[in-house]
């Protein structure tokens, strides 16, 4: 088999990135088994792009502009989902009105109820552990929005997750 220098380059960018975008993809979803599939798709399609990917300032940059794109459209279906299924539902007799809560609030479940702007930002910026400009840049918005929709994410988490550890201490107490 024959591999050319493109093939290789992105052969080494896959070994490289692919556990990171994986991990992006999970943070943004909140879903383990969904990450691997949304990694291997972002790859697949760098690949298929991959004279431009190479060329570009920042590759990964531009990847992972490519798996929150794909996180966003695989939350956004499943929303769509979740209205198609309540729908159905809420058009049976039996319907029950108090939905079941779950005791304890994570920080996954929590950033799961952020928007997504919000939550890439927050993910990004501190689970992932990029800059400003790079989360930016990842995103194709501007660094001053990076900055609000941060700052407005860390202070809904801290409203989510401050709430709900005052519930369980005083349960506990």
């Amino acid at each position: 088999m024959v591999v050319d220098d493109a093939s290789a380059e992105f052969h080494d960018f896959f070994e490289r990135h692919h556990a990171e975008l994986a991990r992006l993809a999970h943070l943004l979803t909140g879903e383990a088994d969904a990450a691997d599939d949304l990694a291997a798709d972002a790859m697949v399609a760098l690949w298929h792009r991959w004279d431009r990917v190479r060329r570009a300032d920042h590759p990964v940059a531009y990847a992972r502009g490519v798996v929150a794109n794909l996180a966003k459209e695989r939350i956004r279906s499943a929303v769509r989902e979740r209205r198609r299924v309540l729908l159905f539902w809420s058009q049976r007799s039996d319907r029950v009105d108090d939905p079941d809560v779950a005791a304890v609030v994570d920080v996954r479940a929590a950033l799961a109820r952020l928007p997504f702007r919000k939550r890439a930002c927050v993910v990004l910026r501190h689970a992932m552990d990029l800059s400003e400009r790079e989360t930016a840049t990842a995103l194709g918005i501007s660094v001053g929005t990076v900055k609000s929709q941060t700052s407005k994410g860390m202070a809904e988490l801290q409203r989510l997750l401050g709430a709900r550890a005052g519930e369980l201490a005083g349960r506990r107490s």
